[in-house]
């Protein structure tokens, strides 16, 4: 069962990480050119692992490039505009809203993940990925035993 909230320590990282990102990526001169962008994300806690789902509509999956290192997982990649224009196309924009360009996001995830047992699935412009805990971070049940009766003489 998911708890409703991650807890606070991983919940702060992942606030303070987004932040960053989003003030890295912005441009002085407010201008789309030569800018990343930041994919949204979402970061679940299971009890044996950290799930996470960073979308990137419109991305080729063979272009993307996942990392980790020191416990920070990075995604990186680029979205192409999506038309072909030759080198002196002449164009008249009516509307830009869609983000292209290169984007990277970053999430430091706490201590004791297997770094090495990370895998990524890519679905419907989805990136998913399961970054595993090691077993020493899995919550788990201990039994309580009783003592014996003592037969009293």
């Amino acid at each position: 069962m998911l708890t409703g909230r991650l807890n606070s320590t991983l919940d702060r990282m992942l606030t303070l990480n987004r932040v960053l990102d989003e003030a890295l990526a912005g441009s002085w001169n407010g201008s789309n050119e030569g800018r990343a962008w930041v994919p949204a994300l979402d970061v679940v806690e299971r009890h044996d692992a950290y799930l996470i789902a960073l979308e990137i509509p419109g991305v080729d999956p063979s272009t993307i490039d996942v990392s980790f290192e020191q416990n920070v997982l990075t995604v990186r990649g680029s979205k192409p505009m999506g038309f072909e224009l030759g080198e002196k196309t002449e164009l008249r924009v009516y509307s830009a809203e869609r983000v292209v360009g290169n984007f990277e996001r970053s999430v430091r995830l706490p201590e004791f993940v297997d770094g090495d047992g990370i895998s990524a699935e890519f679905n419907h412009g989805v990136l998913f990925l399961t970054v595993p805990k090691l077993p020493a971070a899995q919550s788990r049940k201990i039994t309580v035993k009783t003592a014996p009766k003592q037969i009293s003489q």
